[in-house]
């Protein structure tokens, strides 16, 4: 049973009463997260991530990265990071008037947000189905401490914010690739899934680099990389990196593709990566990527690129190299 048929459940139950009138935010909804337990007309989608944003949109949906104005209710589904879990908590209660309804699954830590949100304002009853649980509060000033989701300074001189990947420190897989990176990599590069930018700033040390295109899908972690890439080299793309092209083919692609959905790893997120690096390469051009051990990649970087091979690795990642397109019916 999804997360929302635990909306869906208290609702019908009276648990949870909508206002009659006014939007609804709906705080970081994942793609295919049914929201037909609310009246469409009145949800406001709140999300940073592209996918989803686009998913939602292509549906008719409202959206947008940050709140607009104020609002009648609010939903919060849980994301799994806490500090952003705490951070969409307390945007959501500044905004809003009436009731704000948190739903996430025990993986996501929705126990110790209730037993938090407990000792901050009046919690409904929960709901308990599907491995999660469902509550709400009317909108309380009690959250203002969890709001801070400013920019944070790390090891590096590098900014992050709660919730992007590798927040705390510079990610030991990005490092291995960056040191692996040859001298000259091309005129033209792009960095797939670049974060905040740490391989992108590596990237551009070189000084053979006129273009670097930073594709990202999280908004909160782009915003970070304007901050720690401001190379007038470096275009930056709010885009899903599975689905965005450059204008003109490239010499060369880096990445440290993701490879989780929710809490379960999901190779065919990294497979789509390189499928996607090879569509925008020059026919000479080369895909450096790094990646878990344990992840079987090699097969499909041989399908896509001429010549495969790992240029380093330990126990934990390797770094593979893919250079020159493949010929089709491969």
């Amino acid at each position: 049973m999804s997360n929302v048929s635990r909306l869906a459940l208290a609702l019908e139950a009276g648990d949870v009463v909508l206002p009659d009138a006014g939007r609804i935010a709906v705080f970081g909804p994942r793609a295919g997260h049914d929201l037909g337990a609310l009246p469409a007309e009145r949800c406001h989608v709140i999300t940073g991530y592209k996918p989803d944003h686009d998913h939602f949109a292509g549906l008719g949906y409202a959206c947008a990265v940050e709140p607009e104005g104020r609002y009648a209710a609010a939903v919060v589904v849980l994301p799994r990071a806490k500090a952003l879990a705490q951070a969409r908590i307390a945007q959501a209660a500044a905004v809003t008037d009436g009731p704000v309804i948190v739903d996430g699954a025990k993986t996501d830590g929705v126990e110790s947000v209730l037993k938090a949100c407990r000792k901050r304002a009046e919690v409904s009853p929960p709901l308990s189905k599907a491995h999660g649980k469902l509550f709400s509060f009317r909108a309380a000033d009690g959250f203002d401490d969890w709001a801070d989701d400013a920019p944070q300074e790390i090891a590096g001189g590098f900014v992050t914010a709660p919730g992007v990947f590798s927040a705390d420190a510079i990610d030991p897989a990005s490092a291995l690739l960056a040191g692996a990176l040859p001298r000259k990599l091309g005129a033209t590069v792009a960095d797939l899934g670049g974060g905040w930018g740490y391989l992108s700033a590596r990237v551009l040390e070189r000084e053979d680099v006129e273009v670097l295109h930073l594709v990202e899908a999280d908004h909160a972690a782009l915003a970070c990389a304007r901050l720690n890439v401001k190379d007038p080299r470096a275009v930056l793309h709010w885009e899903d990196a599975t689905r965005w092209r450059p204008e003109a083919k490239l010499d060369c692609v880096v990445t440290n593709p993701p490879f989780h959905a929710g809490r379960s790893a999901e190779p065919d997120l990294g497979r789509a990566f390189i499928a996607a690096a090879a569509g925008m390469l020059k026919p000479g051009g080369q895909l450096w990527l790094v990646a878990n051990r344990h992840l079987p990649y090699e097969a499909e970087m041989a399908r896509c690129f001429a010549r495969v091979e790992e240029m380093a690795g330990d126990a934990r990642f390797k770094v593979l190299q893919g250079r020159g397109l493949a010929r089709k019916g491969r």
